[in-house]
């Protein structure tokens, strides 16, 4: 994986960018990675029940990192219990759960029948659907690893599409946190009632306005702006700034002062504007 060392996140948001393509083969091609998707996609096609998921410990696993459930895999008791739920009972487990993980996991592994029934697993788009999922949050959780401002945008970015409302917003504490930096709303808003909030929210940003590339990059912009301010990150130390300095110093007659770079980063980067 590449390293984010050294930079803030705004630099570290365009070495994403620029070498995402090339972080997401390394991935799939890992001794690791590309063992237990083989696994997956051999036997998932077995699978029709949810206890047979369960007894599958390696499916199990690979299902729960799909779906950024990993700190949930030991809770099997639950999560088989809400892949069982019936979605039509408001009382049932599914439809109590808050944390839209869970909702997202129940809906497209798409057990029926208080789980003893699935057509969806002998379905090669629908195995290339979860695979992708497992190799796409497994770059994202390494990137919030490792600076948790370009994890964030990340996050935004792949959840922006399905927000309908505030309330999708709201349950979701990530996004929360991006919008509330985004559009300067003070973290004590958090303690009114959350039809409050919403009315908040909303004399603030129309949410319509997602679907707007141009938005999405000012939101973004904005965030990585605030949240490297919050930090006390100094621009002026980065890596690449500091090289650009030293040029500059040295062409104006200044003394050069060397400093150390991962050469293999910097040429693997294409050339593109953030």
């Amino acid at each position: 994986m590449i390293s984010l060392s050294g930079l803030n996140a705004r630099m570290g948001l365009q070495l994403v960018d620029a070498t995402r393509d090339r972080q997401l083969e390394m991935i799939r091609s890992s001794a690791e990675h590309s063992r237990a998707i083989g696994a997956f996609e051999e036997r998932i096609g077995d699978i029709k029940t949810v206890d047979q998921l369960m007894e599958d410990r390696e499916l199990y696993v690979f299902v729960m990192k799909a779906f950024d459930l990993e700190d949930q895999i030991f809770g099997k008791a639950m999560i088989k219990k809400l892949l069982k739920s019936d979605s039509e009972d408001s009382s049932s487990l599914v439809n109590r759960l808050t944390d839209p993980r869970f909702q997202d996991l129940y809906k497209n592994l798409g057990f029926k029948d208080e789980g003893t029934r699935n057509t969806l697993t002998n379905s090669s788009f629908w195995r290339k659907t979860i695979v992708n999922k497992y190799v796409e949050q497994h770059f994202e959780n390494a990137q919030a690893d490792q600076n948790e401002t370009v994890g964030t945008v990340l996050e935004f970015r792949r959840k922006a599409g399905s927000i309908k409302n505030w309330y999708d917003v709201l349950k979701d504490s990530d996004l929360t946190e991006f919008m509330r930096t985004s559009l300067g709303v003070p973290a004590s808003v958090a303690g009114l009632d959350i039809d409050k909030q919403v009315e908040l929210f909303k004399a603030k940003f129309d949410l319509t306005k997602l679907k707007d590339p141009d938005e999405l990059a000012k939101l973004e912009r904005t965030y990585v702006a605030i949240s490297d301010t919050k930090s006390g990150v100094n621009s002026s130390t980065n890596a690449a700034l500091a090289l650009m300095n030293a040029a500059v110093s040295a062409g104006a007659g200044g003394q050069f002062t060397p400093i150390t770079l991962d050469i293999s980063i910097i040429t693997s980067m294409p050339r593109s504007t953030y």
